[in-house]
């Protein structure tokens, strides 16, 4: 990808000037870290930090039908929501490989705000247009928004201050508000594991109000603390962890797919229900010191038969040790299993554990 294709997000300047390194990600120039990735993640734990979630993408869904139409496409049960409510989900091609995951909030009866991933939204739309009946509306409104991941311990206090008098929604719940004359959206979701919140402002006002959260205690935060908080808990990133070749039952993510309902893929996932999913996606875990573990290094058992590779990897600051995940043959994923991970042609002892690496 060139130089010109990389878009950019309201917030690139303010980034530059609190000292962010900038780096492409799935498309965009985004800040990888401020004050650094360690000090980044372990504020996140004890405090509070915002993320610049800009890239990512937001639907507008609505019409007579439209909870049907959508329970056709996405992998969990609409009817399992209620007002203000929301639910991860998975869109998946016809062999039942993943296009995306996101969240679907449900604002009233056959009207929904969908969130879906930076890279995947120019395909997504192209997707569900593809696949959309008349008399339901699908409006893009991904360059509408600056979103905010405000995370960590103390962001309700944060937001406490940003939205004096507004109270946050419960988990996974999502409140549409007005502010210092902005209309605004707060999801009470993240990617961290920590409690948090993730705040859409219109583009136009997205600097004053990251200026905002972080007047009102929150750290600035990048992509690398981002990668290192989710994998502590094994939250899947899409390219990485999900792919079109894989299934969300060989990635673990059975739980989210209502095997009962008819949706695209459907019939690929029951028949992997019933005689088995040929790979599994397993946390592995050093068992000492080593060099961080990376997409692509090579898993093998001790005796050397290669089992796949690694599809994402960190040195955990909150463990002090190696973590990644990889799909491997199902049969020989089992938790307990010593693995060795290969690190430029040596041997890291290793072994699969239940997920997640970080218990909370």
């Amino acid at each position: 990808m060139n130089s010109e294709s990389i878009k950019s997000t309201p917030l690139c300047d303010k980034h530059v000037a609190l000292g962010a390194k900038m780096v492409p990600f799935a498309g965009w120039n985004m800040p990888v870290q401020y004050t650094g990735i360690i000090d980044e993640h372990n504020t996140v734990r004890t405090a509070c930090g915002v993320f610049d979630i800009s890239h990512m993408g937001q639907f507008l869904v609505n019409g007579t039908g439209a909870t049907e139409w959508l329970n056709k496409m996405f992998t969990n049960n609409l009817n399992k929501l209620v007002d203000g409510m929301g639910q991860y989900s998975i869109m998946l091609n016809e062999k039942g490989g993943v296009i995306d995951d996101l969240i679907i909030y449900r604002l009233a009866e056959d009207d929904y705000f969908v969130v879906v991933n930076a890279s995947m939204i120019d395909e997504d739309y192209a997707w569900l247009t593809a696949h959309k009946p008349e008399g339901i509306n699908l409006v893009n409104k991904s360059d509408a928004y600056v979103g905010l991941a405000i995370q960590g311990p103390t962001c309700e206090e944060v937001f406490a201050a940003m939205c004096p008098g507004v109270e946050l929604p419960v988990r996974n719940g999502i409140l549409m508000f007005s502010a210092e004359g902005d209309d605004l959206v707060v999801c009470r979701t993240g990617y961290t594991g920590e409690n948090g919140f993730e705040f859409f402002c219109p583009a136009e006002q997205g600097v004053k109000w990251m200026e905002k959260a972080i007047a009102c205690g929150a750290k600035p935060c990048g992509l690398g603390a981002r990668d290192s908080l989710r994998l502590e808990m094994c939250y899947s990133l899409n390219g990485s962890d999900l792919s079109p070749e894989k299934t969300p039952l060989e990635a673990g993510l059975s739980w989210c797919c209502d095997l009962t309902k008819d949706f695209i893929g459907v019939d690929v996932l029951r028949e992997q229900k019933a005689n088995g999913r040929p790979t599994a996606l397993v946390a592995i875990e050093y068992k000492g010191k080593g060099a961080p573990p990376r997409h692509g290094y090579e898993v093998q058992l001790p005796d050397g038969t290669p089992l796949g590779e690694l599809c994402s990897g960190v040195l955990s600051p909150s463990l002090g040790k190696g973590i990644a995940m990889a799909y491997v043959p199902a049969s020989l994923g089992k938790i307990g299993t010593d693995v060795n991970v290969i690190v430029r042609g040596k041997a890291v002892p290793a072994t699969i554990i239940k997920k997640p690496f970080l218990k909370k």
